[in-house]
């Protein structure tokens, strides 16, 4: 699946702060498919719904809503995946019908659901080299956000380039030098613990698990560490500790989305 991110650096959280957001995400991923209201996941949180839905976002990196959509698209294109119609894939996705189906994906994804199962037909991703902290860097972005960041050595410009189009395979790429030069900036300021004047947009793509794997990832503070077991937790998944292992893996944006907090349980 794809998704548009907003990457804000996660503020320190204090541990009696974050249990309101720990409840929330464990209730949204467990009756994901009801849709719950704010006011219903507010109450669970133990807040008020206008203080719930602030630090839910400070907390989890997303809005409730957010959250939902993503979980809820996730299903839609694993239903796209095994053949299914689009009605089916919305009552897959826990939606009324197909227009609301296109309705989630052009807000969650940023793209419609057809568009997703053409693999980036009709997504432009412009890209451009850039120094990094490790290396000569590519970066490919959109409207929407960064989508690709490898560094280019050892592997080399071409291989770095076919991996990237291999990733959007029917997607359309363009060199652009300007466009890249503002987001690989405040790229390489994120990762180095800089602060920005407005949050950094990624645009991603992987499959529901992963993409909730991600998100724990954009959740641990700065200086922050987790254990796959965390991250498993944290998702609803326990025992899946080594698919948590294969989606920190798979994840193409690894300086930004942070890979590098999680550790092995020792």
């Amino acid at each position: 699946m794809s998704l548009a991110m907003p990457l804000a650096r996660p503020a320190p959280q204090r541990l009696d702060g974050y249990a309101p957001v720990a409840r929330a995400i464990d209730y949204l991923v467990a009756h994901w498919e009801e849709q719950p209201s704010l006011e219903a996941t507010a109450e669970v949180a133990g807040l008020s719904p206008m203080h719930f839905q602030r630090v839910f976002k400070e907390g989890a990196g997303v809005s409730p809503k957010r959250f939902l959509q993503a979980m809820a698209a996730g299903a839609a294109k694993q239903a796209f995946g095994s053949g299914a119609s689009v009605l089916d894939a919305a009552f897959a996705a826990g939606l009324s019908g197909p227009s609301r189906l296109h309705d989630l994906f052009l807000v969650s994804e940023a793209m419609t659901p057809g568009a997703w199962r053409k693999k980036g037909a009709g997504e432009t991703i412009r890209f451009a080299e850039a120094d990094g902290p490790f290396g000569r860097a590519l970066i490919g972005a959109t409207e929407k956000g960064i989508c690709w960041l490898s560094f280019i050595e050892p592997m080399g410009l071409q291989r770095s380039l076919d991996e990237m189009k291999a990733d959007w395979p029917a997607a359309r790429f363009a060199a652009d030098k300007t466009f890249i030069a503002p987001r690989a900036e405040a790229a390489f300021a994120f990762a180095a613990g800089k602060p920005l004047d407005r949050p950094l947009g990624l645009y991603v793509q992987g499959t529901n698990f992963q993409l909730k794997v991600w998100q724990a990832l954009l959740a641990i503070p700065c200086g922050g560490r987790a254990t796959y077991g965390d991250i498993a937790a944290k998702v609803g998944a326990p025992k899946a500790g080594r698919a948590v292992g294969a989606a920190v893996g798979a994840n193409m944006i690894s300086l930004l989305i942070p890979c590098h907090r999680v550790i092995l349980a020792s």
